[in-house]
Formats: C-alpha cells, sequence, structure tokens
C-alpha cells in the first residue's frame, strides 16, 4: 500500500563516506516532553513534577533518556543516511542529566563504512548550552537499499 506522495530516499551505502557528518540542534520543550509522556504512559514523577524533583540530587525534572535516543534516531532517518534508513544496533551512555528547556546541539559523524555488511557506524555527541557533553553514542545504520541493489544480491 502506498499512502501519500512518493519520499525520496535518503543516502545508499556507496554515496556515505567516512567523515560524512551532521549538527543538529534541538531545544526540549514542555509539548514534546508532555507528547512523550503521553504516547509511552511513563508516570515517572522524575520527568514532570518539580516539587518531587527538589527532593531527588536532580533538583528538578530530567528529560527521559529514551526521548534523547528518539532525537537521535530521528536525524538519522531525515538526514544521515536519510530515509529509508533503519537502525540496527545502538549504544549510548548519558553523561550528565538533560534539563527540561535546555536546548542541546547533536554532532554526528559516520566512522566506518563496511559495505560488505551494508552497515554504516555513526557516532554522535551531545553538548548542552554551556558546552557540557550530555550524550555520546555509538549508531550502526543500514542506509537505504534500491530495489535493484536488493534483486542483484538476491540473483
Amino acid at each position: 500500500m502506498n499512502i501519500g506522495k512518493s519520499r525520496k530516499l535518503g543516502k545508499t551505502i556507496e554515496e556515505i563516506e567516512e567523515g560524512d557528518s551532521l549538527s543538529v540542534t534541538e531545544s526540549i520543550e514542555d509539548n514534546q516532553l508532555l507528547l512523550y509522556l503521553g504516547l509511552t504512559n511513563d508516570a515517572n514523577p522524575l520527568y514532570i513534577q518539580h516539587d518531587y524533583a527538589q527532593e531527588t540530587a536532580y533538583e528538578r525534572p530530567i528529560v527521559p533518556s529514551i526521548m534523547l535516543m528518539g532525537i537521535v534516531t530521528s536525524a538519522i532517518s531525515k538526514h544521515l543516511p536519510g530515509p529509508g534508513s533503519h537502525v540496527v544496533n545502538f549504544s549510548v551512555n548519558f553523561v550528565e542529566p538533560v534539563y527540561h528547556y535546555q536546548t542541546l546541539t547533536f554532532e554526528f559523524e559516520v566512522i566506518k563504512v563496511d559495505k560488505r555488511k551494508d552497515v554504516v557506524t555513526i557516532s554522535v555527541e551531545a553538548v548542552n548550552e554551556e558546552a557540557d557533553r550530555v550524550l555520546d553514542a555509538v549508531v550502526m545504520v543500514q542506509p537505504p537499499i534500491l530495489i535493484e541493489e536488493s534483486e542483484e544480491v538476491n540473483e
């Protein structure tokens, strides 16, 4: 079933090189947090209740870790490699907590292109507006595969 207009595929493995990079800046706002919490039914008071968070080591509500992972996978799906790509492995370290209303800059860099396995490895680092590193990740991604390429593999 084809719904809507056809979309352009992202970069194929042949179009990606080690050193390709991307920078994405995101501000964490209330509407994003409330949407995430509503969709996941995540009721952890550390994420939304200021009086609760004041009693913890964080002192104020923090952004859910999985929401930060979503920003990373979204940038991969939209930009590098782009539409049609698929995350096959995700390793992440949450270095520092991220608080509501912070602006983060995510730096992506292709560190390995494995044409035999049809996978690219992308390093990701995120910093907040004070330049504090808050996230490090390594993501293995299968770029989009054109129908012609997959048919050739099966022959």
